[in-house]
């Protein structure tokens, strides 16, 4: 069935470009498992544990700053299109802004790296380098993403993002076969795949820049800035746990038990409906914008009552098999080392389960214009997380009780807040297009 009949009795055409980027995203997803599962066969618990770190911190911080750039340059880009006015000095304008938010995360990162270094990296500066590789990387594949959804060239959109992990998975596998069982070319290989990938998808592509008028800063929406904290903290909390872990643990657990690399990979175990789940909110988060933007919120809420349903069917469905089969899951796709137990399993599927509600809860609120509540979700959600990860005993217990009363907080926080705006009509009053372009899914990688 086509889900966006869960918010009209109708069946209506995908939005342009879904297939193409579906399909990429098909080929991201599977082949990001593979990197994650040859990786850690090739290298063990205690060697992977940084890398999961470093692929963790690379999936809070390129997202979550640059994904607002991608979508504030494709919408806007598409609002020129419509009116058949040139997109270069647009384009120009986000490069700038984006390039000069990559040489301060870089200039950050290697500045804190005497921190990060024994703390998150092992000691291995080769992931520290990588780190900054890939947000150079990132940075450039966004932007590029950007401009070409805003130019509406979906299919190498499409080529971007399932060339990416492929490649990365290939260079791992080649690595694996070749018997490199240190960790840093692992990790180059994060950030360099991006770039690659890029490169790759805009090779045949002409005229995606074309002179047309000054793009004033305004252009690019007042909003970004809420984007930008929303997105960053929404990934951060979703891969809080990692960091948590890494920097808890103590000699013997960050050793031969590489217990941050075990937790990285039941987490993406667990959190598999969670990646699934963007296919669905794709095609129902457009519809909810245009209800927004009309002004029918009575056909709104209905809407988004049945999405919240189905979200919560998949989440107790997903928990209940996580619970029951995660950690056979668990041990054949990364091996023996990185068994995990049953109720390990379970908590991360019930957090990440929650974690979704309260993501389709946050699109739900930007669709109705209602930027700075979405910001105050994830912070307090957040906020919980450390306090109880802090009060808590024993490491993988409190860290997964952590996340999954995070994930709980900024869900029922953001519930109370779409109740809030719908019961006093408070939603802005933003253009329909806008509100498609800004309520897109986050990217969740495996």
């Amino acid at each position: 069935m086509d889900p966006r009949k869960l918010l009209e009795g109708r069946s209506n055409p995908l939005p342009e470009g879904t297939l193409a980027v579906g399909a990429g995203l098909i080929v991201s997803g599977i082949t990001s498992y593979g990197f994650l599962a040859i990786s850690a066969r090739a290298l063990g618990p205690e060697r992977y544990a940084p890398l999961g770190v470093l692929w963790a911190l690379t999936y809070v911080v390129c997202p979550g700053v640059f994904l607002p750039l991608e979508q504030e340059v494709g919408r806007a880009l598409s609002t020129r299109r419509a009116k058949g006015l040139g997109g270069g000095p647009l384009i120009h304008r986000a490069a700038l802004a984006g390039g000069v938010a990559a040489a301060v995360l870089i200039a950050v990162t290697a500045a804190t790296g005497p921190l990060s270094l024994p703390h998150l990296f092992d000691h291995k500066i080769l992931l520290l380098v990588a780190l900054m590789v890939a947000l150079a990387g990132y940075y450039v594949e966004f932007l590029v993403r950007g401009v070409l959804s805003g130019n509406g060239r979906f299919k190498p959109y499409g080529v971007i993002l399932g060339s990416e992990a492929f490649l990365r998975m290939v260079a791992c596998a080649v690595l694996a076969i070749v018997g490199v069982d240190t960790v840093g070319p692992y990790g180059v290989i994060i950030g360099l795949s991006p770039i690659a990938a890029t490169l790759i998808g805009v090779r045949k592509e002409r005229n995606l820049i074309t002179p047309g008028p000054d793009a004033p800063w305004s252009e690019l929406s007042s909003a970004l800035g809420y984007l930008l904290a929303a997105s960053v903290m929404a990934q951060l909390l979703v891969n809080a746990g990692v960091f948590a872990v890494q920097i808890l643990a103590d000699a013997e657990q960050k050793g031969k038990h590489g217990v941050a690399g075990r937790f990285l990979n039941g987490l993406i175990i667990a959190r598999i409906p969670l990646f699934m789940f963007q296919a669905v909110q794709a095609a129902l988060l457009p519809k909810l914008a245009h209800l927004a933007g009309a002004g029918r919120h009575a056909d709104f809420r209905a809407g988004l009552k049945r999405m919240l349903a189905l979200v919560v069917a998949i989440g107790a469905l997903a928990t209940v098999t996580a619970f029951a089969i995660g950690p056979f899951v668990v041990t054949t796709m990364f091996g023996k080392d990185f068994r995990l137990s049953h109720t390990d399993l379970g908590y991360l599927a019930a957090a990440s389960a929650v974690y979704m509600l309260a993501l389709a809860l946050a699109q739900a609120l930007i669709a109705l214009a209602t930027y700075p509540r979405v910001v105050i979700g994830w912070a307090v959600g957040l906020v919980v997380f450390t306090v109880v990860t802090a009060v808590q005993h024993d490491l993988l217990p409190r860290v997964e009780r952590g996340f999954l009363a995070g994930s709980l907080a900024s869900a029922v926080m953001m519930a109370w807040s779409v109740h809030s705006v719908l019961a006093t009509g408070a939603a802005g009053g933003h253009d329909a297009d806008e509100l498609i372009e800004a309520s897109h899914q986050l990217p969740i990688e495996p």
